[in-house]
């Protein structure tokens, strides 16, 4: 099993190396923050630490976000269904979405659309009428976990994060999904930015500094 993870792994730095991390003529990392030299720094120690070619043509800011959502979905993917005897069942990884689609909200639709309709709302005297493994009661699927892909920490904006996590918590009917961070910002200080908190946040992994492959099996738990 770890060396089938560990396989997974080599091959997400390698998809990272190919499709998002750069290095331009000075050497500066296009996830490290060209003015500060210890940014700089560790993101050209976490370039030797992978040890796969990276190339130097420019990359958006903004593509290099979206690769980084794909590719890290994709070993997600993978690496949960190595655990299918652990977390039994049929899942499904996704980018994007509205969580109204999912079991625990679907609640906020349908209360708004029959208050709407000035319905009146009348029960059968059936047994476990709510629970949503029940295919009588929900044909929605249920969300497990939300992981928000941060390549770079450069503003504000990066804290929309912990605001996706508590309006998860806040709106949910039934249990609380999975709420985690998966980082590629070099800079210890500005990962930590996101770590203090209340609990919005269940865990925040960097892709190469807290092992991504720690993240399934935190899952499975």
């Amino acid at each position: 099993m770890s060396g089938r993870i560990k396989g997974l792994r080599n091959a997400y730095y390698r998809q990272i190396c190919d499709k998002v991390l750069r290095q331009n003529e000075s050497g500066v990392p296009n996830n490290a923050d060209s003015g500060s030299a210890a940014s700089v720094r560790i993101g050209r120690g976490i370039i030797d630490l992978i040890g796969f070619p990276v190339k130097t043509e420019r990359l958006a800011g903004q593509t290099a976000g979206h690769r980084f959502e794909e590719v890290t979905k994709d070993f997600l993917r993978d690496a949960f269904g190595l655990l299918a005897h652990l977390r039994p069942g049929e899942w499904e990884f996704s980018l994007g979405g509205n969580i109204g689609d999912y079991g625990q909200y679907q609640h906020l639709s349908y209360v708004l659309r029959r208050i709407d309709e000035n319905d009146v709302l009348l029960g059968k005297g059936e047994i476990a009428t709510h629970t949503p493994l029940r295919s009588a009661n929900s044909q929605a699927d249920i969300l497990y976990a939300s992981v928000s892909c941060k390549w770079t920490i450069r503003s504000d904006r990066s804290q929309n994060a912990r605001t996706e996590g508590l309006n998860l918590m806040h709106n949910r009917k039934e249990r609380t999904p999975h709420i985690v961070v998966v980082v590629g910002e070099p800079l210890p200080g500005r990962i930590a930015s996101l770590a203090y908190g209340t609990g919005d946040i269940d865990c925040i992994y960097h892709f190469t500094l807290r092992d991504i492959s720690d993240l399934p099996f935190d899952w499975a738990i």
